[in-house]
């Protein structure tokens, strides 16, 4: 058991990273070398400066607000707290003044930020299992997703039982002590990352972050970098 915890928490780690970031640089240079589209993606009426209406169509989303109110509802709230979640990732790493104008412990909300990114998720998984979303899915719309929901909801608990049921046994200095260890290629496991009682719980949110990892850049879901450069 040490030994597949070891692999998952360190090489399988290494070589997620490895085919994520390789895989779409890959996967950008054959789609910009493709021929280009006959017709235009321009959105009319034109709107200037074209800069601030694309990046306001790219995080906004106001065609959806419009006919979908809640289906952007969840896509604001989803976006909102895996920025939140991800800034708290980066704080893992060290002290970032910039993250603290409001000052807040390692994560931000409280443990609230990764319930209201779960459910966001579940609304988009039971979503498709109605028509007319049903027809237009494919099963890696649903691998996806489901993937994600599992990552939050393990990393989440890890969360909730430091803040909710004081469960302080794998703090954040155990975390920073490993994610450290990776960054300078020098990998290390302190004895409460294996040995602590909900250790399982970021072993399954590393697991599944990077089966994640390894399956993104051979998805559809790769357009969403071409989101903004297409505007």
């Amino acid at each position: 058991m040490d030994k597949v915890i070891y692999f998952i928490l360190v090489p399988m780690v290494y070589i997620a990273f490895a085919a994520f970031f390789i895989g779409t640089a890959v996967r950008l240079i054959k789609i910009f070398r493709e021929p280009k589209h006959p017709t235009t993606l321009q959105i009319f009426p034109d709107k200037r400066p074209h800069w601030l209406w694309a990046l306001h169509d790219t995080f906004l989303f106001p065609t959806v607000r419009r006919h979908k109110p809640l289906l952007w509802v969840f896509l604001m709230l989803f976006h909102i707290c895996l920025l939140l979640l991800i800034i708290g990732h980066i704080e893992l790493f060290g002290e970032f003044q910039i993250f603290q104008i409001i000052p807040h412990e390692i994560f931000l909300g409280q443990g609230y930020i990764g319930l209201l990114l779960a459910i966001a998720l579940l609304y988009f998984l039971f979503r498709r299992f109605a028509s007319p979303v049903r027809e237009l899915s494919v099963p890696e719309d649903y691998y996806l997703l489901i993937l994600l929901f599992l990552i939050v909801i393990f990393g989440s608990e890890m969360d909730w039982a430091r803040r909710w049921y004081g469960y302080e046994e794998l703090t954040g200095e155990e975390y920073q002590e490993y994610l450290l260890s990776l960054l300078y290629l020098k990998p290390y496991l302190p004895d409460a990352v294996t040995e602590s009682g909900h250790s399982f719980m970021l072993v399954l949110h590393v697991f599944f972050a990077n089966l994640f990892l390894l399956f993104f850049p051979f998805s559809q879901s790769m357009h969403s970098f071409l989101s903004l450069p297409n505007e």
